[in-house]
């Protein structure tokens, strides 16, 4: 009994496609257009301490980055701030995910502290807002309840869009807009999942010598809805 033969599968290459973290990478939306205006507008900041929360997947390590490199901050872990806040000076800091983990809640008051004495800025982002993060010491809380905030919501359907689009162009890829809708519609509402889903595709099509479909999208949102993301489509 004959077999027909199989299509060839071509290895794809890791050539190393990261997201890019700059302003000119940023897609800005409804839903974080107000957290862009505040980086854009530094240092003319409401205040010393500067709080972005939103949900995971929200870009709010994105839009750090982008205020890192323009400000020069150095960034610092939110369980080791005391070892490094005598060395601050007026250095502009950076705390990304503020509440995840074990918060060095001294470093931080001293930080703050030193920040403000300074005529610096801090930005610190998180997913909850800082009476979600248990802190115990009062001083601390009553000088992050003077932080200014900014809330980031949920990517929105244009936000999404964008995001997918681009990230298909920085690799080259021509995608037809049915397919990114497509895409819009069935993905996690997650910055995080849509990188990953561009690249699970863009390394299933040139493993199967094919073009980006919607038939191929639907196939690898399928893996991803089982709990495949993490393995080759």
């Amino acid at each position: 009994m004959s077999r027909e033969p199989q299509k060839p599968r071509q290895l794809p290459l890791d050539l190393g496609h990261s997201p890019g973290f700059s302003r000119d990478d940023l897609v800005v939306s409804a839903a974080n257009a107000q957290a862009a205006s505040l980086i854009d507008r530094w240092p003319a900041w409401p205040a010393p301490v500067v709080l972005l929360a939103g949900p995971a997947g929200s870009g709010k390590t994105h839009l750090a980055a982008i205020w890192r490199e323009h400000a020069g901050a150095v960034e610092l872990s939110a369980s080791d701030i005391s070892t490094h806040v005598g060395d601050i000076g007026a250095t502009p800091v950076l705390i990304d995910d503020a509440d995840q983990g074990w918060l060095d809640q001294d470093g931080l008051f001293h930080l703050i502290n030193t920040v403000r004495g300074a005529g610096s800025h801090l930005l610190l982002t998180a997913r909850s807002f800082p009476a979600a993060w248990g802190v115990t010491l009062p001083d601390l809380a009553s000088r992050l309840k003077a932080a200014a905030t900014v809330e980031i919501e949920e990517p929105d359907d244009l936000l999404l869009a964008g995001v997918i689009t681009k990230l298909f162009a920085d690799r080259q890829v021509e995608v037809d807009p049915h397919v990114v809708q497509f895409l819009v519609r069935r993905i996690e509402r997650s910055l995080s999942t849509a990188i990953r889903v561009v690249d699970r595709l863009d390394r299933a099509a040139l493993e199967q010598k094919t073009r980006i479909t919607r038939t191929l999208a639907a196939e690898t949102v399928g893996a991803f809805d089982a709990g495949q993301g993490e393995l080759e489509v």
